[in-house]
This record gives C-alpha cells, sequence and structure tokens, in this order.
C-alpha cells in the first residue's frame, strides 16, 4: 500500500435541503463563498495535500459540478479577446493538467458508507483522502496536508476532529480515543450520532478523513445503519477490529456550510481576509455597528 495518498474522493450526491430553494436545481457544493464554490476550496485543499486524482461521487441534478471543473472554450475565448487575463487564469487553473477528474454515479441516496463505496472501482488498494465539501477549513497548511503528514507518520487511517459541545453530539460521529500526542491519539472507539449522555467523548468527527483501502470490505458487510443508511461510522468501527485508526486535531478553523449561519460566518471571514477587498469590507463591517 501507497505510503502517500494521492486519491482524493468527494461524495456529493446529498440533496442540500437545509438551504432550498437556493439548492432545488443547484448543488450545494456550488453554493459560492466570496468568489469560489464550495466544491472548488474542498478540490484546492485535496490538490494541495498531494491527491491528483479527484473522484466525484454525484447524484441527480449535479451535473454544475461537472460542468464547473470542464473546460469551456467558448468562455475562454470571450476573456481572451476581451483582455481579460486575469479572469482567463482563474478558470484555466481550476484543476491542473496533471490531475484526473472521475465521476461516478451514486444511483441511491443510502448514506455517506454507500457514497465511499461507489468509489472502490477507482480507488482500488489505494489509501484515500474522504473531502466532505460542507465543512470549509481554513488552515495553513491545509487540513488534509496536514493529515497526510500524520498518515505517512502512523501508515493508518486518519479522521479530522475538534472538540464540540456536549449538547450536540448526535451531529456527529464521535470519537474515543486512548490518549493524545502531538494532536494525534489512537481511536479506543467509535459511534455514529450519539446522544449527550451516551456519547464516549466530545471529540466530533468531521469532514475529512484519510482512509486505508481495508475500508470497503466493511462498507460491504455492514449493511444499513441509522437512517436506514450504510454508515462510513459504522464501517470505521469494523476496521478497528483488524487495524489502527488514528484521530487528529488539525489545526485550523472550521465552518460548517451545511448551516446557513456556518455559511454566512464562512462567507463573512473569508471576505473580511480577501487580498483585493478584504480591507474596505472590513471598514464597511465596521460602519454597520454606528
Amino acid at each position: 500500500m501507497s505510503s502517500v495518498v494521492k486519491v482524493a474522493v468527494f461524495p456529493v450526491a446529498g440533496r442540500g435541503t437545509r438551504f432550498l430553494p437556493a439548492t432545488k436545481a443547484s448543488p450545494k457544493e456550488m453554493l459560492p463563498v466570496v468568489d469560489k464554490p464550495l466544491i472548488q476550496y474542498a478540490v484546492e485543499e485535496a490538490l494541495d495535500a498531494g491527491a491528483s486524482t479527484l473522484v466525484f461521487v454525484t447524484g441527480r441534478s449535479k451535473r454544475a459540478i461537472e460542468d464547473h471543473f470542464d473546460k469551456d472554450h467558448e468562455l475562454e475565448r470571450e476573456l481572451e479577446a476581451s483582455g481579460k487575463k486575469e479572469l482567463l487564469e482563474s478558470i484555466r487553473q481550476l484543476v491542473p493538467g496533471w490531475a484526473d477528474c472521475i465521476y461516478i454515479r451514486q444511483s441511491a441516496p443510502l448514506g455517506l458508507g454507500h457514497a465511499v463505496l461507489c468509489a472502490r472501482p477507482v480507488v482500488g488498494d489505494r489509501p484515500f483522502f474522504v473531502h466532505l465539501a460542507d465543512d470549509l477549513i481554513s488552515a495553513e497548511p491545509s487540513c488534509l496536508k496536514q493529515m497526510q503528514t500524520v498518515y505517512r507518520k502512523e501508515g493508518a487511517s486518519v479522521l479530522a476532529v475538534q472538540d464540540v459541545p456536549r449538547d450536540q453530539t448526535d451531529k456527529y460521529g464521535i470519537a474515543e480515543v486512548k490518549s493524545f500526542s502531538d494532536q494525534v491519539g489512537e481511536l479506543a472507539s467509535i459511534v455514529e450520532k450519539p446522544s449527550p449522555a451516551q456519547a464516549p467523548s466530545t471529540l466530533g468527527v468531521v469532514g475529512r478523513y484519510v482512509l486505508t483501502p481495508g475500508i470497503f470490505d466493511q462498507l460491504e458487510k455492514i449493511g444499513r445503519g441509522a437512517g436506514g443508511e450504510i454508515q462510513l461510522t459504522d464501517g470505521i468501527s469494523r476496521l478497528l477490529h483488524s487495524q489502527k485508526v488514528f484521530a487528529y486535531q488539525f489545526d485550523g478553523t472550521r465552518y460548517d456550510c451545511g448551516d446557513k449561519l456556518g455559511y454566512l460566518k464562512a462567507t463573512v471571514e473569508l471576505a473580511c481576509a480577501h487580498p483585493q477587498f478584504g480591507a474596505d469590507f472590513s471598514e464597511y463591517l465596521q460602519s454597520l455597528k454606528t
């Protein structure tokens, strides 16, 4: 098995019902944060971490994602003719020539574990990232790049975790960790969305994973779990019986862009940090307080 992760899987088949009506005809992953859609932030992070094969597990009404990363020769000609070189370069560089985009259709909405399992024909026996575009993480180096470093050291699956409020454990996969050293800890157990009273800890798994190919066999065996879906958390729990799995407390700021308030926070904070108009926007926000 490779010591470097080169494949990134993006489960993008969800309907994004929390953002209706905005997501009725457009994927939630195409919601813009300032001047880029969420899925572009996700792809840029995976590329920065060393991925060269990008696997999108899609569903109905997700054609816009494929179109976004495809070439648009007519638009490029228009931008070139009008002298808009900066905009031209911004769309030409969405995916570098050395990276491959592969699209797989998830036949039914059977959960995150099923979406990951759909990627098996492409991933094969290689380790791979799983990146949930809903979780936008601002970090330097990027979260996946940090996790690549942990994987190269441990040679095992790695989950990004952060401490969450006790009353919100039923929104996350919750990890129980034996002990932490330099932000890395070996998992003792993991459970999907436990009630606050039953949660083994307050370490919530967020939308970044490095997984070994052994996860596929486990996902095929577990069947449907919570919500009638094949849960990735359940597959990881079974994987613990045969392999070590590690939790990683990443450096960075996470925005839950699957939630309207989290999305608004991401938009405002990234706008304030924007190199072109961040200072002006920050000044404008200050003016609203007066």
